[in-house]
């Protein structure tokens, strides 16, 4: 919090007035702002001046002036404000009827008014406007967990249908490219495993993002049967689940490839992966490559398996993604370019 005193707008412009009043409330602690008339004082009524607690007038710069602007100012108030005005008066006269407006959040002083009183009562609606300052902070509080709350939903509603997708899309795949249940089971239950893996690494964050290196370490991992059978270089990075997601998917299927035709099917095999990060003021992009070496030499595939499908349609049309396939004798490479959100962007429904 500001360590500045909170202001007091002060219009008392007829004789000595504004300067006890200004000066009394100073020694209370606050700091006045003085002005002359009420088109001063609608510019220094917040919004313009947010931290001003309440306003200290004359019966009379009221009157004398055009009360039609602080009229419609007052009337133009939130719920939850009430701005306090202490008005000074004349003694054993009860407040002009053209000042019915100020009905609500008014303190009359007749004066001549003691110091005493002029503080208490400048405490009084200080007090008074701070508590309804916090209800506002608590109103804009539990606006923004509303908010919070139907993105979550949305965001969930969006999950769930990427996720079903991805699913349905895996099925059948996986069903074209195997014969008998066994094997069909056995790599439909892979795949699902690898998507539950990214999605848990999405939920261990806040934000719903997941790390690159960590997303790609968890394929490679459980093939690491030696030192230096891989290589993996790139800045950390963290990737927003609708990229996440497909690519943990993508990472899987060619390290399943990799065991079946590729590197990784001989012991002597390795796999190679560099990655940067192009960045900009406006966007950042992704550029990775997959090499395979000391294996068989790679033959470009007679019919196109799950791996192909997720490539093809799922990173370039979800991701815009742009891949390059080299299926070369000194084995299979893979160059992918991508741009990488900075913020996750989910739909409205």
């Amino acid at each position: 919090m500001s360590a500045e005193p909170a202001r007091i707008i002060v219009c008392t412009p007829f004789g000595r007035d504004g300067a006890i009043a200004s000066g009394l409330i100073r020694d209370a602690g606050f700091d006045p702002v003085s002005c002359t008339d009420l088109p001063e004082i609608l510019a220094l009524l917040p919004p313009a001046l947010p931290d001003a607690l309440c306003l200290v007038i004359t019966e009379e710069a009221l009157l004398e002036g055009e009360r039609s602007q602080l009229a419609a100012w007052i009337e133009s108030q939130p719920p939850w404000s009430d701005f306090p005005v202490i008005i000074l008066g004349s003694r054993g006269q009860e407040l002009d009827e053209r000042l019915a407006f100020l009905n609500h959040g008014h303190i009359v002083l007749e004066r001549p008014f003691s110091a005493a009183s002029l503080k208490s009562a400048v405490a009084s609606a200080a007090r008074a406007r701070t508590r309804q300052l916090q209800v506002k902070a608590y109103i804009e509080e539990r606006e923004k967990s509303d908010e919070r709350q139907k993105l979550l939903i949305r965001e969930l509603h969006h999950r769930v249908k990427n996720t079903l997708a991805n699913v349905q899309a895996m099925l059948g795949a996986t069903a074209r490219s195997h014969t008998d249940i066994e094997s069909f089971t056995r790599a439909f239950s892979s795949r699902i495993v690898s998507l539950s893996r990214t999605h848990e690494k999405l939920t261990e964050d806040y934000w719903q993002t997941a790390s690159l290196r960590r997303i790609l370490t968890q394929e490679l991992d459980i093939y690491d049967t030696k030192a230096g059978r891989f290589t993996i270089e790139g800045p950390d990075t963290h990737l927003v689940s609708d990229i996440a997601v497909p690519l943990g998917m993508a990472f899987h299927e060619l390290a399943t490839n990799a065991v079946k035709y590729g590197a990784l099917s001989v012991e002597e095999g390795g796999i190679h992966v560099r990655w940067s990060i192009e960045e900009t003021e406006d966007n950042r992009h992704l550029t990775l490559s997959w090499q395979e070496t000391g294996g068989p030499a790679a033959t470009t595939p007679t019919r196109k398996g799950f791996g192909s499908v997720l490539l093809e349609r799922v990173l370039t049309v979800q991701c815009n993604a742009e891949i390059q396939t080299d299926y070369a004798e000194t084995g299979f490479s893979l160059h992918l370019t991508m741009p990488l959100p900075k913020s996750r962007l989910v739909p409205r429904y």
